[in-house]
């Protein structure tokens, strides 16, 4: 039977907090009585030593926005589900932005009430079982380093592209992984806000250079419905389905605002706003880009779904040719964006999960200057990077690599997300005494739309080394839990000893 309150989350974080450092103390210093009489603005698991709210709501939002990186789906993601779903392509992006809403609702929910570095796994741990709330940790952990791994094969591949299409000449992929590891690294430790104003900065120019090129081909064409997009010609059931799982997994990432929690001013205003914000402007902007995508390929008489370089086509077809080398520095720069904040979101969850005694105590330290996770950072960096490196030595193409981490992430973000939708009823209802029909149903629907999302993922099995990604992730989940399991016992045997 699921625990709550500061009960279950002694539970899961045995060894938590140094509870002698009042900044380290949290809700589980307290007792559940003490919690529950609290205000919402005081549930806070305190900032372990990070820098104590320095973003502005800007800042914030730009955390979640960077890891969507919405500069790739129009180049990259886009073309992939036209490939499936034709042209109902822009309807499989209506229906994965509901499916994000409802996540999105729920994890707003959460953060109007507690704010945390550990952002989902946090949630997930305050009411669910030991066991669940440590698989939404290291499911979290794993999709953060994975997308991260994931973008960073995006941006070797592209940036040797061009470095061949402007010079002739190519760059080491493993020296091109290794930099921009390092760089995103070094940025992430320096200071969050030169983080945040980066990627903010980074991803702001780029979408704006999409939005006009997509204003001109719509303007183009005079606004006039495309009637084979309307009508939904040539549509297969299957192919909606498919196109449909890769809309969702365009969206993953949206929630890591909340790993801000100590670092954003006014958390519990900004960090809901933030969530919701990026995910309801993302699928705005994907299902415009897709509508338009779809019909500008028609009328240049040409297959979006085989194109490597679609705004190049286009930008011509809007007659400014010059923006679309620009998008693809956008895209290149984007994915540096991304990385930059996997690492940045990655290394904030594994603080908190090494304060829960998740991972090791050494984790838990933050430089004294900087005030960033600078343990931590290192740590998913290298993992972020590692896997890239090995890949890239032994010559395998970044598109590829981008696909096979991003889906092994996908697989995480999914359970988490899932895992948080369960818990948000609970939570409502024994911690604040919310209890309506819509934290009842909205929760039931946003867990359906992620279980269909998995099984859309898992079923017809993948094909090549797709097919072995859902055994690396459940051989991962068994391994931390079995290990989680032996601390626990070991955690127990010896306070049963003293």
């Amino acid at each position: 039977m699921p625990c709550v309150g500061s009960s279950c989350l002694r539970a899961v974080l045995p060894v938590s907090y140094d509870m002698g450092d009042p900044s380290l103390a949290g809700d589980s210093a307290v007792s559940p009585a003490d919690r529950t009489a609290r205000s919402p603005q005081t549930e806070s698991p305190g900032s372990y030593g990070l820098r104590r709210a320095v973003l502005s709501p800007t800042e914030t939002l730009a955390q979640s926005v960077s890891t969507i990186a919405p500069t790739c789906t129009p180049v990259a993601t886009i073309p992939l589900v036209c490939a499936l779903a034709g042209n109902a392509t822009w309807l499989d992006y209506v229906l994965a932005t509901i499916a994000i809403l409802l996540v999105a609702w729920c994890i707003g929910r959460f953060a109007r009430y507690s704010s945390s570095p550990g952002s989902l796994y946090w949630y997930a741990s305050m009411i669910l079982p030991p066991w669940l709330g440590a698989a939404a940790g290291w499911s979290l952990l794993l999709a953060y380093v994975a997308t991260g791994a994931s973008v960073i094969g995006g941006f070797y591949h592209y940036a040797n592209i061009m470095l061949g299409q402007s010079v002739g000449h190519v760059i080491s992929a493993v020296l091109l992984a290794i930099t921009v590891a390092a760089v995103s690294m070094w940025i992430a430790w320096r200071d969050v806000k030169i983080s945040a104003r980066l990627m903010l900065w980074m991803e702001a120019v780029s979408v704006t250079v999409i939005a006009l090129v997509v204003v001109l081909v719509l303007a183009r064409h005079g606004w006039q419905g495309d009637q084979e997009q309307l009508r939904l010609r040539g549509m297969t059931g299957s192919g909606l389905r498919l196109g449909l799982v890769l809309a969702v997994f365009s969206f993953v990432g949206f929630e890591s605002a909340t790993t801000l929690g100590a670092e954003a001013r006014d958390p519990l205003r900004t960090i809901p706003r933030a969530v919701l914000l990026s995910s309801l402007l993302g699928g705005v902007f994907f299902t415009i880009c897709a509508y338009t995508e779809v019909l500008g390929f028609r009328v240049a008489g040409r297959d979006l779904g085989t194109s490597a370089a679609p705004f190049h086509v286009l930008a011509n077809l809007g007659g400014v040719p010059i923006l679309g080398p620009l998008i693809d520095v956008g895209a290149l720069v984007s994915l540096f964006a991304g990385a930059l904040a996997c690492i940045t979101a990655a290394a904030r969850v594994l603080l908190l999960m090494a304060h829960g005694g998740l991972t090791h105590r050494s984790l838990r330290s933050t430089h004294a200057r900087n005030e960033t996770p600078s343990g931590a950072i290192l740590t998913t960096g290298l993992a972020a990077l590692i896997p890239v490196a090995i890949l890239a030595a032994k010559g395998a193409n970044g598109l590829d690599v981008y696909g096979w981490m991003g889906s092994l992430a996908t697989y995480g973000f999914i359970v988490t997300y899932g895992l948080v939708a369960l818990a948000l009823p609970r939570y409502l209802r024994d911690r604040h005494s919310v209890a309506n029909r819509a934290t009842k149903m909205i929760p039931g629907l946003a867990c359906a739309a992620m279980l269909l999302a998995l099984i859309g993922n898992l079923y017809p099995i993948p094909q090549g080394p797709y097919g072995k990604l859902p055994y690396i992730y459940l051989g991962y989940m068994s391994v931390v839990l079995l290990w989680f399991l032996l601390q626990s016992r070991a955690r127990t045997a010896a306070r049963a000893g003293s």
